[in-house]
């Protein structure tokens, strides 16, 4: 048990530091264009989770409710401010750590593999699809590395934070989390995706991370979909 995370949590050790080595050396014009092909394809990717539920309704309030929250706990300047001073501290300024730590923090941790892969995880010892996402997830950190830099590394720790959580509490999670709630999870995450993909874009600056909280909502609103009227 926790095998299946272990793996990941190396893979985006691996594949962030290959990306931050291998984009010291890229030009400025290339990296600017991967940026705009990253920021494409994670709206893509945010469109695609969006559509796994059917009822728009729920993920929308969960967004909704969630940037309340987050608003009011202000955890994208946290976040912030953690990034900054480990940039501060650790290099010259020339890596923008806080958007690399939030945006490759959220892409490995919303979805399905992540939710269903540590269940299975800590259910029946099985990490095969924790290790189907590690591979997946090697070749995001690379990317992302090689274009923002070493801030991806430290998403390391939330995929250990957030499947390590998820598999030790299988046991509790099993019996209470069911197909429509993940694929609610999932759709507001796409939400969040797509709001990450038009900040890489630079077509229009989003506070993201204070949207976390509606990742919370989404399953809740699904479990209490039996008392709403009808």
């Amino acid at each position: 048990m926790g095998l299946g995370t272990a793996i990941n949590v190396v893979a985006v050790l691996v594949g962030g530091g290959i990306g931050t080595l291998a984009g010291a050396r890229l030009p400025e014009g290339m990296r600017s264009t991967a940026m705009q092909a990253i920021g494409i394809v994670t709206l893509l990717v945010g469109v695609t989770n969006f559509l796994k539920f059917d009822n728009a309704l729920v993920p929308l309030v969960s967004v909704v409710a969630g940037l309340v929250v987050g608003e009011l706990l202000r955890i994208e300047t946290a976040l912030k401010r953690l990034g900054d001073r480990l940039e501060k501290r650790f290099s010259k300024g020339e890596s923008p750590v806080s958007r690399a730590f939030v945006t490759t923090s959220l892409l490995f941790c919303v979805g399905p593999l992540t939710i269903i892969g540590s269940l299975e995880d800590g259910l029946r010892g099985d990490y095969s699809l924790l290790a189907l996402k590690s591979a997946l997830d090697f070749i995001a950190a690379l990317t992302f590395a090689s274009v923002l830099g070493w801030g991806v590394l430290l998403s390391a720790g939330t995929v250990l934070l957030v499947q390590g959580s998820l598999t030790l509490g299988a046991g509790f999670m099993d019996a209470i989390v069911t197909g429509a709630m993940i694929s609610a999870t999932t759709a507001a995450g796409g939400v969040l995706i797509v709001g990450l993909g038009l900040n890489l874009l630079e077509l229009k600056e989003i506070r993201v991370a204070n949207m976390l909280p509606a990742l919370l909502f989404a399953p809740l609103l699904v479990a209490a979909a039996p008392l709403w009227p009808l």
